[in-house]
């Protein structure tokens, strides 16, 4: 049964829980049912308003054009949905009842926390991205779209908000959405578009609220390798938080058109010594930058090139094109060497590491992965 079918998009005000299986071919998914159907009994008694909560069950043998379109992978895949947007991060907790529906008793949860005073705002964590809303009253459709939005964003960023007198200092003339970003001097952004408008009001909150360089863990590792684009990684010190700002920079000037087809990355030098040793490098060589193909590790050269116009960019399409794996095992190509270099490369073909991040990838302990995605 297709989820359009069990219940209209536009009616899920809060989430979804779509456990995405197979049927009797996947002995995961077979295992996963009665759990799943036994939470789903919880939360219904717990939340019986169906357009609060709904569990949805898809044999993806049988409605291959659903496994297409949310790009399933592996079996079985929970993905959860918020007012009908599928959510990047996928259900990845443990795999019992009582975890399950503490999960979507999280979900509940209101993500946008009451000002009672705006003093308040004065100690809010500046670590974090903070989306503040001043609004006139609670229940307005200025309001409503910015609670839909907190509700799908709510992992990403902190929401505040303000009301009636409380909201009446930085309202002027009207309601009113501002982003403090991290950093103590950083200065705020003002949302200039319709509030009620929320494809622009998401857009906006999402562009300040999920950064261009992600910090890569290994809790979220599974799921940024299931994005299935390679990795422009910037390994350093956690507290070198200057090459870090630097190298931001530089993605943003240089390589912005290539999001999308790469994703960019900083990691700790320390957790991630496994990698930095497979590309002959220890935390005490940091900063150091390396693209990660899930094939092949590549160092980018001279850290101190990378704020070198259009080096860092030439580094990503050279990946793209191919060049970065051909000079690693056959030598520069010719039209950058001459001919006796060629001679001399030919005898001097290497292997480059093999990629590290991969082993982050979904464990076949776990799932049955899908070899072939395009039989789906």
């Amino acid at each position: 049964m297709k989820l359009s079918s069990i219940i209209p998009a536009a009616e899920l005000h809060y989430f979804t829980l779509l456990n995405t299986c197979t049927s009797i071919s996947c002995r995961f998914s077979q295992m996963l049912h009665p759990i799943f159907e036994e939470a789903s009994n919880i939360v219904r008694e717990e939340f019986p308003d169906t357009t609060q909560a709904v569990f949805a069950r898809v044999d993806c043998d049988q409605h291959s054009d659903i496994a297409q379109r949310y790009r399933i992978s592996k079996y079985p895949t929970l993905k959860l949905f918020r007012n009908g947007m599928m959510m990047k991060r996928e259900y990845r907790g443990q795999r019992s009842v009582t975890a399950i529906a503490d999960f979507i008793r999280q979900q509940k949860v209101d993500p946008i926390k009451a000002i009672e005073n705006l003093e308040e705002i004065s100690t809010i964590d500046r670590s974090r991205r903070t989306i503040i809303g001043y609004f006139e009253k609670r229940d307005s459709d200025n309001y409503r779209t910015y609670e839909k939005v907190a509700n799908i964003l709510r992992d990403d960023c902190v929401f505040l908000a303000a009301f009636g007198e409380v909201s009446k200092p930085e309202r002027f003339s009207a309601d009113n959405i501002i982003y403090k970003p991290m950093g103590e001097n950083a200065p705020d952004m003002v949302y200039m578009g319709s509030l009620t408008n929320f494809d622009l009001s998401y857009t906006w909150t999402q562009d300040k609220c999920v950064p261009l360089v992600r910090e890569i863990t290994f809790e979220n590792g599974e799921e940024l390798t299931e994005e299935g684009i390679p990795f422009l990684i910037l390994f350093h010190q956690k507290d070198d938080t200057d090459s870090l700002e630097k190298f931001q920079q530089e993605v943003a000037r240089q390589l912005i058109s290539e999001k999308g087809s790469i994703n960019f990355l900083h990691a700790d030098c320390d957790k991630f010594r496994h990698p930095l040793l497979h590309i002959q490098k220890t935390p005490t060589d940091c900063p150091v930058i390396a693209i990660d193909s899930f094939r092949h590790m590549y160092v980018f050269p001279e850290f101190s090139d990378f704020a070198v116009p259009g080096k860092l960019r030439q580094f990503v399409l050279d990946l793209h094109s191919g060049k970065l794996h051909r000079e690693f095992h056959h030598g520069p190509d010719p039209t950058d060497s001459t001919p006796e270099q060629q001679e001399e490369n030919r005898e001097v073909a290497s292997n480059p590491p093999e990629s590290s991040f991969q082993k982050l990838a979904p464990s076949e302990t776990r799932y049955t992965i899908l070899r072939d995605r395009d039989e789906l």
